[in-house]
């Protein structure tokens, strides 16, 4: 049984320094050096293998979002002020960064960091993040799998759920708008969303299925897609499933413009249940991403490797749930 008295020993301070620190004791002010040697000696001596203990860390909020769409950009606000409000609510200081090389200068400060958001990020910084900061958790989305945690919604089940939708409707066309995603090199890759959307529409037996997904997610890019659907389709699908409500927007912007009722000719499901789902004509059917349980889930998983750093990286998925309104009821 590992004692407050040899972590003191082995760490140089005092064991009532060293057993405040481990109680989270609100009143005892420490360096963040102090902190992170005794949180390092205590893991070393394997404490926090028998006892359960939770030490009220100092994290790091590393936010890159590249601010390019107001739509977009919404979705992530909202995920920063659900990542603050969860850090109050636990007691846990937290600090924004918005540039990784300040969050590299400063990383002895933080016991891990919550990541959201890739703008401009590389590989190389995100290896150099892991030697100095190597508990991490990235929300959303997670750009380097290998080295750190991630919480995401489920959107493979998200997109397969709405087919399940469509076709229990009967219908017996389907298509899809959506955008690309892209690695940290800027290389191009299908997304997730479109890569589900073709192998389980497949599997539902549909007679038609149609395709329109690249570029950026943007009204813009949802417009021009739009565009191309009706150019290309004979007679448009009986539904489409769109990756998200900022896409969403510009399709429904360019199928009102052309006359094409939704949801008589053509139905939609959309993602993200943003703000203006609610606004558009017709409101949206969108599956909702709980972004409060989002961020709780991601300081549970950081608190989990700060105890426990020799764990596997872990991925974790989150449901999302339909909301129906007027675009598919």
């Amino acid at each position: 049984m590992v004692t407050i008295k040899e972590i003191a020993e082995k760490a140089g301070y005092s064991a009532a320094t060293v057993s405040r620190l481990l109680n989270n004791d609100p009143k005892l002010s420490v360096s963040q050096t102090t902190k992170n040697k005794i949180i390092k000696v205590a893991h070393e001596l394997g404490y926090f293998e028998q006892k359960r203990v939770n030490i009220k860390p100092n994290i790091a909020l590393l936010y890159r979002v590249n601010g390019n769409e107001h739509l977009q950009d919404e979705y992530f606000a909202f995920l920063k002020n659900s990542i603050k409000q969860t850090a109050r609510k636990e007691s846990i200081e937290l600090d924004t960064f918005t540039e990784a090389e300040e969050l590299l200068k400063s990383a002895e400060s933080y016991q891990g960091f919550i990541g959201v958001g890739t703008g401009k990020l590389t590989y190389s910084t995100l290896k150099k993040l892991k030697k100095v900061l190597p508990n991490g958790v990235f929300i959303d989305i997670n750009p380097a799998p290998k080295l750190f945690d991630s919480v995401q919604p489920n959107l493979s089940l998200t997109i397969q759920d709405a087919l399940d939708r469509i076709s229990k409707k009967g219908y017996q066309t389907v298509g899809y708008i959506g955008a690309e995603s892209f690695t940290l090199d800027g290389k191009s890759q299908r997304d997730i969303r479109e890569i589900t959307f073709s192998e389980y529409s497949k599997l539902k037996n549909f007679k038609e299925i149609k395709v329109f997904s690249s570029g950026i997610v943007s009204v813009e890019n949802g417009r021009k897609l739009a565009e191309q659907a009706i150019n290309d389709c004979k007679k448009l699908p009986k539904a489409f499933v769109i990756a998200s409500d900022t896409l969403s927007v510009g399709v429904l912007q360019v199928f009102n413009e052309h006359g094409i009722k939704v949801p008589q000719d053509t139905a939609i499901i959309s993602i993200n249940n943003s703000d203006v789902s609610q606004y558009v004509s017709p409101p949206l059917s969108t599956y909702n991403i709980d972004q409060n349980a989002m961020a709780q889930i991601a300081f549970d998983t950081l608190q989990s490797k700060i105890n426990h750093p020799d764990r596997p990286t872990i991925h974790l998925t989150m449901n999302t749930e339909l909301v129906i309104r007027k675009s598919f009821e």
